[in-house]
């Protein structure tokens, strides 16, 4: 008991303050010191650099680099700028971070081969598959592609929250109110604190007509309290009650509107359902992708492996040697370091079949040509290649990203949902922006009509008023006006006086009115926020979706051994006494009749004559027995076969005897033991 009572005085004397010469210094645990100050750090990188956010899946830095360009006005039908000018308007404006750092995510942005719908339209030099760097940021020019209007389109219209720079001089979005699935379409990766994200790229095609089955299958559930809203996500109710005192104050002379809100239940919904429509990935580079199971795997559960493997093609030259062409690599991998791999296994004499090897890759396409040797089987060094380069490459599936800036591994249904929720939050507050500005309108119009109605007494008031300020104030006593209706009636221009004019402003009033009650039903009713959805969605991919580059096969790939590419036939060893050894086809002899003048045998040495001929079949084992009592195996089809007269070739070479040790016999054994 006494221990205790002393930590607990001495715990209190460490947590009072201490007063110096430097100042009030108060000590504390550095264990519980280190322990926050690495959570806030590792929070920050989490949040705030290495992960993307569900909904419009950007990193803050891509984000930022794309809200600067729209301030720039770099439009896809604008001029290109300087990518240094990009650069510097997002790092002093949005991200003190390094210039280098902002440039490599720019231009990560305008690569073809990195996302599979660039955001970036880059003019010059923005790197190679061939691992080339881009040139410097002052080289370069850029402006965004067509597809990323979509991703900022109503940005204006009160669609997403904006929040403060790093400063409080500007104000930059949360989010972007994206209207197509950027997370899944173009992937991302990332490496944050204790925790790591990697998604695949996917068709965007195919991400459409995924959300339009959830959509069009998911059951609609109306939220009937705000009881049930707060419980079920109090950040939509947070949100929307800061909008509701926006709208009072801007539009004070109407009701509030009513929303539903709802939520899209997709409980019956199945990662099997969702693969009917997305297959697997698709990369931007093509190439193969295997098993169904191990895709089903990392959609189901949100971790996996995809293998992918490159696309390529055995043909015949016009010499006669067969070529491998390899036209699609695996995403990510580098070309040049592809064809430098290969060489070195030519050289290490893993890959001795191969005779050359050229990049033969141009504007028209990647080509990288693999000749053969004569005699080579191409379907097994195409297995080689496969087996020792990166040609085949495993991308380990991690889908995580942030909800709400919390990280979640998701899963395949929930990406898409969180994209879903999204486009309804936006579609929501888009179309109460427009009912505010039809409102606000519509009660200009109204103080127009009222002055056209009372033209004569309006404009006798306005002459009879000493100034401005005096009219407006009697323009409002007399005929009940508001002050932003009295303003429109001062600076209504004569020329609205006329005939024509008068008829323009009453047809557009009840334009407005009918658009207000439209909008109104529409924030009233889920099916038709849902029904907007979709028709955006079947525009998007109607405008941008393409072909699937990437090839989806059902199962693994078939490992083909050695002896599936052999052909089963009848051979005939023969080993001469000097040590040569071939494999002759028995199609080589034929029967002799009486009188007959034979065919030649083998040229060998003067000195040479034949040891032993053997009848055997190609898939046979041979053991060779040799002077020191040594036994060797080899299946017969690494015999080099040879022609008729060919003297063959050295035995050291094939069996690995010494250069002073002579085989005496040589017997095969069949593959069933025979």
């Amino acid at each position: 008991m006494e221990n205790n009572n002393d930590n607990k005085q001495q715990a209190q004397v460490i947590q009072q303050p201490e007063k110096t010469d430097f100042g009030l210094v108060k000590h504390v645990s550095i264990t519980k010191e280190m322990e926050k100050s690495y959570l806030d750090y590792a929070m920050s990188v989490i949040v705030s650099r290495a992960l993307p956010d569900i909904r419009d899946g950007l990193k803050p830095v891509q984000r930022r680099i794309l809200y600067a360009m729209k301030l720039l006005g770099l439009s896809h039908t604008s001029s290109y700028k300087k990518s240094a000018r990009i650069v510097g308007e997002t790092i002093g404006k949005f991200h003190p971070h390094g210039d280098a750092a902002v440039y490599e995510a720019m231009v990560r942005m305008a690569q073809d081969f990195s996302l599979r719908y660039p955001l970036i339209w880059g003019q010059g030099n923005f790197g190679s598959v061939d691992g080339d760097p881009a040139a410097a940021q002052r080289y370069t020019e850029a402006r965004m592609h067509k597809i990323t209007a979509e991703m900022l389109a109503d940005l204006d219209k009160n669609t997403v929250n904006f929040v403060p720079n790093f400063d409080g001089s500007e104000i930059q979005p949360e989010v972007m109110p994206t209207r197509f699935p950027n997370l899944l379409a173009n992937g991302a990766e990332g490496i944050a604190v204790g925790m790591a994200t990697k998604i695949p790229p996917h068709n965007l095609g195919e991400l459409i007509d995924a959300i339009l089955f959830i959509i069009e299958n998911a059951k609609v559930h109306k939220y009937k309290t705000i009881e049930e809203l707060q419980e079920s996500d109090p950040e939509i109710l947070e949100q929307m009650e800061v909008f509701y005192t926006k709208y009072d104050e801007d539009a004070p002379y109407f009701r509030r509107p009513t929303i539903q809100h709802f939520y899209l239940d997709d409980s019956e919904i199945t990662t099997e359902d969702l693969m009917k429509f997305i297959p697997g990935p698709d990369f931007p580079t093509g190439g193969e992708i295997y098993d169904k199971k191990e895709i089903l795997q990392a959609y189901a559960t949100g971790r996996g492996r995809v293998l992918m493997r490159a696309k390529s093609n055995i043909v015949e030259a016009k010499n006669g040697k067969m070529l491998i062409q390899i036209t699609e690599l695996p995403y990510q991998q580098n070309k040049a370091m592809l064809v430098q791999k290969i060489a070195e296994l030519v050289k290490q004499g893993k890959l001795d079949e191969i005779s050359d090897l050229r990049d033969e890759t141009d504007r028209t396409g990647m080509k990288i040509v693999v000749e053969l040797k004569r005699g080579a089987n191409p379907q097994r060094v195409l297995n080689n290649l496969y087996k020792y380069t990166p040609m085949q490459q495993n991308f380990s599936v991690n889908m995580v990203a942030l909800d709400n800036n919390v990280p979640k591994l998701m899963t395949l249904k929930a990406l898409l949902m969180g994209f879903v929720k999204h486009r309804q939050e936006v579609v929501i507050r888009r179309t109460t922006h427009e009912l505010v500005s039809s409102l606000h309108r519509a009660h200009i119009l109204e103080g127009l009509k009222i002055a056209l109605d009372n033209l004569d007494e309006v404009i006798s008031t306005i002459r009879n008023s000493k100034d401005v300020d005096i009219a407006r104030e009697n323009l409002m006593n007399k005929f009940k006006l508001s002050e932003i209706q009295a303003n429109a009636i001062l600076e209504m221009q004569l020329r609205r006086l006329a005939a024509l004019e008068r008829e323009k402003i009453i047809n557009e009033y009840k334009d407005v009115l009918s658009k207000i009650k439209e909008l109104e039903e529409t924030l009233a009713a889920p099916n038709k926020i849902i029904k907007i959805i979709a028709d955006e969605l079947s525009q998007i991919k109607e405008k941008y979706a393409d072909k699937r580059r990437t090839k989806v096969y059902k199962g693994r790939p078939g490992e083909i051994t050695e002896e599936e590419l052999i052909k089963e036939e009848e051979t005939i060893i023969v080993l001469s006494r000097g040590g040569y050894i071939k494999r002759v086809s028995p199609l080589s002899f034929k029967t002799q009749g009486r009188g007959g003048k034979g065919v030649s045998g083998s040229k060998l040495k003067e000195t040479d004559i034949v040891h032993l001929i053997i009848s055997a079949n190609t898939h046979d084992e041979a053991l060779f027995f040799t002077d020191r009592g040594r036994v060797f195996t080899k299946r017969v089809w690494d015999i080099p076969e040879a022609s008729r007269t060919a003297r063959g070739t050295p035995a050291v070479n094939i069996v690995g005897i010494d250069s002073d040790e002579k085989i005496m016999s040589i017997l095969t054994i069949s593959k069933n033991g025979k």
